[in-house]
């Protein structure tokens, strides 16, 4: 049964994490559909580092180019160096919010924010604002031409992600198009903001709950991080193939129909 449960988590982990519907969401949901224990904040971050894992391995090649030519002089290279800028900037609002939730909030947090109703509100709520910047006109910022008021501004949307149903990448993606990026690099920074982001939550949480894991066995949590690395490289997979040519028009549906199908079963 300790295997089933963390296999069910790291499915709906790695399913979700990338495609705009919530993660977190989904794995509180969806663990009393199976009747399996809410894996809760804090299990719930660490699970997420198999997803930051299969992020790693599937950008390796880019992100393998950006380390080699950061060591080079020569002009060019600066866009580089600009993009590694951009992540760290766009980084800090979600590390400065989420610390203060983490050491302030963490109550009101669980209990009310985690709470299937506000899930349900906030899955509409993110479905309008993801219909909005899916109806947007096509931009022209992208990686190499982008500010770094761009990605401070997707970083302050990353921070708003950490309440339970908004999904990281559904208001990153959003922001992005909304403040005028291209498609396809909305997409790829949303990804690569995304990386520090989710393996600083999970590094804390990790040190945080230490004493909380006398409670689990290691064998299922390692089963756990295997899951959601496979299925998390699946999810990446079809979003960034569906995403260029479709937009989130089947997430927006898909968003409401969730949020409806909470509400009724309330």
């Amino acid at each position: 049964m300790e295997y089933f449960k963390f296999i069910v988590y790291g499915l709906i982990q790695g399913l979700t994490e990338f495609i705009p519907v919530s993660s977190t969401a989904h794995l509180k949901v969806l663990s009393l559909f199976f009747e399996i224990d809410d894996p809760g904040a804090s299990l719930s971050a660490i699970i997420q580092l198999g997803s930051v894992f299969a992020l790693a391995w599937y950008f390796k090649n880019d992100i393998f180019k950006l380390s080699t030519q950061l060591s080079k002089k020569k002009l060019y290279y600066l866009k580089d160096q600009k993009l590694l800028l951009s992540i760290f900037i766009g980084t800090i609002p979600i590390i400065l919010f989420g610390g203060t939730i983490k050491l302030f909030f963490t109550y009101f947090f669980d209990k009310f924010l985690r709470s299937n109703l506000s899930i349900a509100l906030v899955s509409f709520l993110m479905a309008f604002l993801m219909y909005i910047a899916d109806r947007s006109k096509k931009g022209s910022i992208n990686l190499r031409n982008h500010n770094y008021s761009d990605s401070l501004l997707i970083g302050l949307s990353q921070a708003i992600a950490i309440f339970p149903g908004v999904s990281r990448s559904g208001v990153t993606i959003s922001t992005a198009l909304l403040s005028g990026w291209e498609r396809g690099d909305a997409l790829k920074f949303s990804f690569l903001l995304g990386m520090p982001a989710i393996f600083f939550a999970g590094i804390v949480e990790l040190i945080s709950s230490f004493n909380e894991f006398s409670q689990f066995s290691f064998l299922p949590l390692i089963v756990g991080l295997i899951t959601t690395f496979l299925s998390s490289l699946f999810a990446i997979d079809i979003l960034v193939n569906y995403f260029y040519s479709n937009g989130l028009k089947l997430f927006i549906i898909y968003r409401v129909v969730f949020g409806v199908v909470i509400l009724l079963n309330l």
